[in-house]
């Protein structure tokens, strides 16, 4: 007895449009080709990319199917949806945090379920500097960066290492063209993490497809930053 496999992600865009599918199919190729990041980086870069655009329907079935191929697992995508819902907002992280329990019970996967510890309590982890701008601006605001900051403090999110957590959140800037201060802030830490230059123009890069008008944008700020 033979069994069919399952259409493609792209296969199944076909049947909505077979030439839009091409363009896809095309585009996806040329990036997944830069070699300067990991498959793993590139499901990041993906998933950020579709909860910051509010796009959870095929694309992020596709993406988190390829990163189970890869080896990403859905608790990595989970750790990943609670660190960006500190810049791309909560509302849009639980979005995502409930698309992916539907693909987990579509794919018969148990994600791992942990006890987290207490919010920390204690002083912030924001340089003096930051702090004391924010603080001019609203001393509230500035709590809540304060809150936020000390969620994330030391290593982060459990599997995200300090340079997917640079690209990932540069990554958010770009989506919201927000390329100042947090921009160069963002870039700093994917640096910091190990990240080179190179590494850097290889995320932006590949964001061009999820909106090249804003890539634009956002090399414009990069290259300031970077030379």
């Amino acid at each position: 007895m033979t069994t069919t496999a399952p259409p493609t992600s792209l296969e199944r865009l076909a049947t909505l449009d077979p030439a839009f599918a091409q363009l896809v199919g095309a585009t996806a190729k040329y990036v997944r080709a830069i070699p300067e990041l990991t498959d793993r980086e590139k499901t990041f870069l993906c998933v950020t990319a579709d909860v910051c655009q509010a796009s959870l329907g095929l694309a992020f079935s596709a993406h988190v199917r390829a990163g189970l191929a890869a080896g990403v697992s859905t608790s990595d995508i989970r750790e990943l949806l609670r660190f960006v819902s500190y810049d791309c907002g909560y509302h849009a992280a639980t979005a995502g945090i409930e698309r992916i329990a539907e693909l987990e019970r579509e794919l018969g996967i148990d994600p791992e379920r942990t006890v987290p510890d207490p919010v920390p309590d204690g002083p912030s982890p924001l340089p003096e500097e930051v702090r004391a701008r924010l603080n001019a601006l609203d001393e509230h605001f500035a709590g809540y960066f304060d809150l936020q900051s000390r969620m994330r403090a030391g290593h982060g999110p459990g599997t995200l290492s300090e340079r997917e957590r640079g690209l990932v959140s540069l990554s958010v800037d770009v989506h919201y063209q927000t390329l100042a201060d947090t921009f160069r802030i963002h870039v700093g830490r994917a640096l910091r993490g190990g990240a080179s230059p190179e590494d850097v123009r290889a995320a932006l890069r590949f964001n061009a497809q999820f909106g090249v008008t804003r890539a634009w944008h956002a090399w414009e700020a990069l290259n300031e930053i970077l030379n």
